[in-house]
């Protein structure tokens, strides 16, 4: 699903990696009606995310952190974005 994570998601990932998150903060921050961006249901969906602790804690799964690494390798690598490349980081499809 995430050959290319777009830069929304590595966003969402390294910002509940940066720090314990609660449930009721991530959706305070991140739960949106818009279906455009889907960036919380994406990552639950594509087991990036759990909940822990009778569902109280929001924390990365090995694939979520597997992930995180590869966006930011990608955003560091100095090469540009470009072609598939650019259109996988925005969210974007050809």
């Amino acid at each position: 699903m995430f050959d290319s994570p777009s830069l929304i998601m590595i966003q969402f990932l390294s910002w509940v990696a940066h720090r314990p998150r609660s449930y009721a903060e991530t959706m305070d921050a991140w739960r949106t009606s818009c279906p455009r961006l889907s960036v919380w249901e994406d990552a639950v969906i594509a087991d990036l995310v759990r909940l822990e602790g009778d569902g109280r804690a929001v924390k990365l799964t090995d694939r979520g952190a597997a992930i995180l690494r590869q966006g930011q390798n990608q955003e560091t690598s100095g090469a540009p974005a470009t072609g598939k490349r650019r259109a996988a980081l925005v969210g974007q499809t050809d």
